[in-house]
């Protein structure tokens, strides 16, 4: 297989593409217009004896014969241009046009049109074959190798004003098309589902979650934090001495490790227990997954860097580590950890104790941003990689782009947080707290520890707030299908372990209760064959829109909130009305429906 930068693979791409422009210019220049003007008089000319008469008259005449000459330039043109058809093909025009039979001018335009087909056959297999080697590589074809680029292999350029798309809904990621520079790739539609690939279990289930590494209160309706039994004072630093800031070495010249393996794992579970303190950061994907997944743990000492594969070891993070997490004497170094504490105990059982959050160390110092890549430049003088936020997580093998952004996260962290502790203890105390401020970030942090994982429930009326609802004016038939369809996503989402705006995105939800279409084929046009899941369900989804319609006065009520903006204001009894209504229930999407023909 040829490099990417290949000297040959280059100079045919860049022969592509100059073939592209010049057939560009061709269809949007002088010929364009040409061939648009004579297309519109040509209605007006004589035919047959007409056009013989008239010919003999010099006003008709010499302009015809002019245009003829033009005409006559303009396809040799065409057909002689070896760099739109290559060197070998060229296809001129009989020189004697003005006697040249139909059938041979016809076999001359079939000809044309057979060379034009045939080039863009060639350019889109082409295309496909490059498009492929991205996907399944991360690289695109031309980049600098050096500079670990990458781009956005699925998605178009957002306009202002336009919703992020099922992204900014289901995954939290958000990204843009750019020329020039490549950038990272998100939501790579070839990545193997990790939970395929890994055999990664899930529970989608409706019951609550269960923490089943807590124990119980006395009284058995709740679980106990292991932070609960202590006081925020047991872990505030008792040397309010201001001591020297321990910079880290270059991330060149500090130690790296990538586990992958469960014998690294256990190695590392070593050096964490020989520590008093380290640095924790996640990656995060909620895209192909209902509840999301983590994809990454990195883990910075003052002398070393860890990044671990959790996708790969991920029913033995928990065993190794969630002792060393829970550890009371560790201080553990985060920043902005509300999601990470939550998705450590959805996915691995792992409760964090002793947490100094820089986030909200930056709260109480009142720094102008609190953001991870703020305190990065302010601190340290690095600036972040940008690109890199709505990277696509789930890839493997990890580049040493990937690597080195998610390193930067942790190998600072414990760095600003001397940085932090000292303009903490140097900061006087504001009337408003009664605590001092660095003792004010560890109660921060402590409460931010203390969170609890809980299932994202579906109440009745949860289709009420799908973002754009507000907005669009539906009246109750539009509504009952948005509640129906809602109901149904989220049914799919949970059975097939997918996020719900992969399954159908709110925007296109939406769209489809606005549209109200009644058959499988109105379906199809609309969606444009873009949603796998809805193809497959395409006759049952078509019933639950048809059955939603019949029962719209259910929601006549709920629709008239909606339009005077009152969405938050639900009555209880118009969630009982919705409760009664008689909505396709998701239990009926069984094989047997799925594939009855409409």
């Amino acid at each position: 297989m040829k490099s990417d930068n290949d000297p040959i693979a280059m100079e045919a791409r860049s022969d592509h593409s100059n073939n592209g422009q010049s057939l560009q210019t061709l269809v949007s220049g002088p010929l364009s217009s040409s061939l648009s003007s004579l297309s519109s008089s040509a209605r007006t000319l004589p035919s047959n004896q007409e056009f013989h008469f008239f010919n003999n008259f010099d006003n008709f005449r010499l302009p015809f014969n002019q245009i003829t000459k033009t005409s006559d330039s303009l396809l040799q043109f065409i057909g002689s241009s070896s760099k739109n058809w290559g060197p070998n093909n060229s296809i001129n025009f009989p020189n004697n046009i003005g006697s040249i039979a139909d059938d041979e001018a016809y076999r001359w335009l079939t000809d044309i049109n057979d060379g034009i087909l045939e080039q863009f056959d060639v350019s889109v297999d082409e295309f496909q074959k490059i498009r492929e080697k991205e996907e399944e590589t991360g690289r695109v074809a031309g980049s600098d190798p050096d500079n670990n680029g990458f781009q956005l292999v699925q998605g178009k350029k957002k306009k202002k004003g336009m919703e992020g798309g099922s992204s900014s809904s289901s995954s939290g990621v958000k990204g843009k098309m750019t020329t020039g520079k490549a950038k990272v790739p998100f939501h790579i539609p070839t990545i193997r589902k990790p939970q395929e690939e890994y055999n990664i279990r899930v529970n989608n289930s409706k019951q609550p979650f269960q923490h089943v590494w807590l124990q119980k209160s006395e009284d058995g309706l709740r679980f106990v934090h292991p932070m609960e039994k202590h006081s925020v004072m047991d872990f505030v630093d008792k040397d309010t001495v201001v001591v020297e800031p321990i910079k880290p070495s270059s991330i060149e010249s500090t130690p790296f490790k990538l586990v992958e393996e469960v014998k690294d794992l256990k190695e590392l579970a070593a050096k964490l227990r020989s520590v008093d303190e380290l640095a924790v950061d996640l990656e995060h994907n909620h895209y192909r997954s209902f509840q999301g997944l983590t994809c990454l743990m990195q883990i910075s000492t003052r002398t070393e860097d860890f990044i671990v594969d959790t996708l790969k070891l991920w029913i033995h993070i928990g065993p190794y580590l969630r002792e060393i997490f829970k550890d009371l004497s560790k201080k553990k170094v985060m920043h902005g950890a509300d999601r990470d504490i939550l998705w450590l105990q959805r996915d691995f059982g792992i409760y964090l104790c002793n947490l100094f959050d820089t986030g909200q160390a930056s709260r109480v110092l009142k720094l102008e941003r609190n953001s991870l890549e703020h305190l990065l430049q302010h601190y340290c003088g690095v600036t972040a990689n940008k690109e890199y936020q709505n990277i696509e997580w789930r890839l493997r093998p990890l580049t040493d782009g990937m690597l080195r952004y998610a390193r930067e996260d942790t190998h600072y962290l414990l760095y600003i947080c001397d940085l932090m502790r000292t303009r903490l203890l140097l900061m006087p105390k504001e009337p408003e707290h009664f605590d001092s401020p660095l003792v004010e970030v560890y109660k921060r942090s402590s409460d931010v520890c203390m969170q609890l994982y809980e299932k994202e429930q579906l109440m009745p009326n949860s289709y009420l707030h799908v973002y754009g609802l507000q907005g669009a004016g539906f009246n109750a038939e539009q509504l009952a299908i948005v509640a129906a369809l809602f109901d149904w996503r989220d049914f799919v989402a949970r059975v097939e372990d997918e996020s719900t705006g992969y399954i159908l995105p709110n925007k296109v939800l939406l769209e489809i209760a606005k549209q109200m279409p009644v058959t499988a084929s109105k379906l199809r046009r609309l969606l444009n064959s873009k949603y796998p899941y809805v193809e497959r369900d395409i006759c049952l989804v078509v019933d639950t829109i048809k059955h939603s319609m019949q029962n719209a006065a259910a929601f006549e009520a709920a629709a008239q909130q909606v339009r005077m903006g009152r969405v938050q204001n639900v009555s209880e009894e118009q969630v009982a009305v919705n409760e009664g209504a008689e909505a396709l229930p998701p239990e009926t999407l069984t094989d047997s429906n799925r594939n009855h023909r409409c």
